[in-house]
């Protein structure tokens, strides 16, 4: 999803960024908003999405195909039964699945080979392949951005065969919704593709962490080091994989702007991320309750999976001091339809948080 940054003005007193440089700002001006896909680059070509497609993905041309328009109408809700209906083809068609991942994806095949069940997911960071076999459940990332890639929500051959994953699909580009801000659609620049990756490529753990090789490729893990961020605790069990965990007021203070999942365990939601694009050593520090990943703000220090796909649908801004009082700062939060303004005031070793303005779409 997209979402909309407030412009925010830095001043910079040095050419390497410190701590203050990459989490404080001088000003925040409410007023001039930018939308994020002015800052974004111009959709791919046929030719450019070719030339740039991992390493490890063929792609076959089809003579006989599912038709991207198809494919997406028969899977699109025009209404609330349909998006009922949904649901519940959901809990029943998938039910195996639904056991094992819980709501971590969204289902949308399935296939048996041996005594393996194979299956396809769909998250807010991209497609996976979801395995059952001897009860245990296991997911791999495919790495096809969805920006490029559409994957058929109906697969009408086997997608497992001859050791290879076999999808087909088009390739797409974004195009935005006249009137609803922040919200994508796609259109096909070419249909009837199929993308064939090796099941050996797709499943590599080379660190034996929990998650595939490409899935730590694409977002800035170490796929040779089961333990990214060196403080004790491995990856897939780490709940803020990449960096170190502290334990300061600033830190505390994005804590409490974290999505609050209620009674949910999320450590168990091993495949379930919520992604932020920030260098703020004090936001990187968080020790959250659901996992979480960053995004450089430098597009040149960024994988080339984030870099292409937008997989943030909120945002937390840097710090504004007050001027006069030493306690009190001020923080943004905003995603694809909000946005929410707020003073904080630390006193006796915590923060009060007190809305102070926003706006929903």
């Amino acid at each position: 999803m997209k979402f909309f940054y407030f412009t925010l003005f830095i001043s910079l007193l040095s050419c390497s960024k410190s701590v203050e440089d990459k989490c404080f700002v001088e000003k925040m001006n409410n007023t001039d908003v930018i939308f994020v896909d002015d800052l974004k680059e111009k959709p791919y070509t046929v030719k450019q999405i070719l030339d740039q497609k991992p390493k490890y993905l063929d792609i076959i041309n089809l003579k006989k195909f599912r038709t991207f328009k198809k494919d997406s109408a028969d899977s699109h809700f025009y209404t609330s039964s349909d998006s009922e209906n949904m649901i519940r083809k959901q809990y029943v068609e998938f039910k195996e699945f639904k056991s094992k991942f819980s709501d971590q994806f969204v289902f949308y095949a399935k296939e048996q080979v041996g005594n393996v069940q194979y299956g396809l997911g769909k998250n807010n960071l991209g497609y996976w392949l979801l395995k059952i076999e001897n009860n245990k459940a296991d997911a791999y990332f495919l790495g096809l951005s969805f920006s490029h890639y559409y994957i058929n929500k109906i697969q009408e051959n086997p997608f497992i065969e001859n050791g290879f994953l076999q999808l087909q699909g088009s390739l797409v580009k974004i195009i935005k919704v006249a009137g609803l801000p922040g919200y994508d659609d796609y259109s096909a620049m070419e249909d009837g593709k199929l993308f064939k990756i090796k099941i050996n490529d797709l499943t590599k753990d080379s660190d034996n962490d929990g998650y595939n090789d490409i899935f730590e490729n694409s977002f800035g893990l170490n796929p040779n080091n089961k333990d990214t961020d060196g403080d004790g605790v491995n990856d897939f069990e780490d709940m803020n994989p990449m960096f170190k965990s502290g334990k300061n007021k600033f830190t505390e203070l994005y804590e409490l702007l974290l999505p609050n999942y209620g009674t949910t365990d999320m450590k168990k939601m091993y495949y379930v991320f919520q992604v932020y694009e920030s260098d703020c050593d004090y936001f990187h520090q968080i020790r959250p309750d659901v996992r979480v990943l960053f995004i450089p703000e430098n597009k040149d220090k960024q994988t080339y999976y984030t870099k292409i796909t937008d997989i943030t649908d909120e945002y937390i801004s840097k710090i504004k001091k007050d001027k006069e009082d030493p306690n009190r700062f001020y923080i943004q939060k905003f995603g694809n339809s909000y946005g929410n303004n707020y003073s904080a005031d630390y006193e006796k070793g915590k923060w009060i948080l007190k809305l102070g303005g926003g706006y929903i779409i």
